[in-house]
């Protein structure tokens, strides 16, 4: 079977959400084609370097610099329409070319198509806006239902479980069309068994404190330089994965923080499972990632501001934690 896998390149988390899923399809004797641009199809690339890549621009968007993210979604939905379509047409081209027996569309909303079978990736069935445009949720609701009928399948990277789960009331709560599957989480992590996250729990690490970071500029910058003068003049043992793909992998020491541009599953998943603390943001597929090892209390939340999803998941856990 040839299949086409295309992630969102919005931060690292569609694309390291797809790594289970590749590998499940290559260990079949599948074959896969990525298809995406920038960071996330850079970090696929990297971890699949003998894969065949097709370059599918995403929505190029920036955060604002204060904490209201208002005008931004606003400003996003003309730009959201164009290149949903654009993406419709693309794959439209793109199977008059050749043929694929199945698309895999992480939560672009356009990769859908009569010719073949499409799946849709999300874990979001239920659309959060801020405060000040919550009049329009159950319209932006509606029309994300409208995006994801068009699909085959809908495949929700949580367990079905209503009342133990990881995606809260975004994915469930309510009756959805027969297309949506609960799948599980999937995680980058999941080809570590347990035995080697209790192995590496037991040794004591460098570093007291990591943080990894990723996400839209500026607020992933921000977000740096925050750390940096929260832990700059103390003496806690810090590490800053900057979540910066195409960067040469050189470690900058400012005080008692180590700063690196980024790491790989197999260095950064021993680091962290040492750790005391671990510093990230509350996107669903960083969640998934630290749920998979068991790491979930050791977590400090930060949505990104403005975010409504990062930020209703960050309430989420903490209460899941207590």
């Amino acid at each position: 079977m040839k299949i086409l896998i295309a992630p969102l390149n919005w931060g690292l988390g569609h694309a390291t959400r797809s790594i289970p899923l590749i590998r499940q399809y290559l260990t079949a004797g599948h074959e896969v084609v990525l298809a995406g641009d920038g960071d996330s199809l850079a970090l696929l690339h990297r971890t699949f370097p003998n894969l065949r890549v097709i370059n599918l621009p995403s929505l190029e968007l920036r955060y604002t610099y204060n904490n209201a993210q208002r005008g931004f979604y606003l400003r996003a939905i003309p730009a959201l329409i164009r290149f949903t379509i654009a993406d419709h047409y693309y794959l439209r081209q793109q199977l008059a070319i050749e043929h694929f027996d199945l698309v895999i569309s992480d939560n672009r909303f356009g990769l859908f198509s009569r010719q073949t079978r499409c799946i849709y990736i999300t874990h979001q069935l239920y659309m959060l806006l801020s405060k000040r445009l919550k009049l329009f949720q159950p319209l932006a609701r509606a029309l994300h239902a409208c995006i994801y009928k068009r699909y085959d399948e809908v495949w929700v990277p949580d367990y079905a479980d209503c009342s133990n789960n990881l995606a809260g009331a975004l994915a469930h709560g309510g009756k959805f069309d027969h297309r949506v599957k609960y799948i599980g989480p999937l995680s980058r992590f999941d080809i570590f068994s347990k035995e080697i996250s209790k192995r590496y729990q037991s040794k004591s690490s460098q570093y007291s404190v990591v943080a990894i970071l990723s996400g839209l500029e500026p607020q992933r910058t921000l977000f740096e330089e925050a750390l940096i003068n929260r832990f700059r003049e103390g003496d806690t043992s810090v590490l800053i994965v900057r979540g910066k793909i195409g960067y040469p992998s050189i470690t900058t020491q400012i005080g008692p923080i180590t700063l690196i541009p980024y790491m790989s599953d197999e260095q950064l998943l021993p680091i962290i499972l040492q750790a005391n603390k671990i510093i990230v943001r509350s996107g669903y597929s960083t969640i998934m990632d630290l749920a998979i090892v068991g790491l979930l209390d050791k977590a400090e939340w930060h949505p990104t501001a403005g975010q409504p999803e990062q930020e209703y998941l960050a309430v989420y856990h903490r209460k899941q934690a207590h």
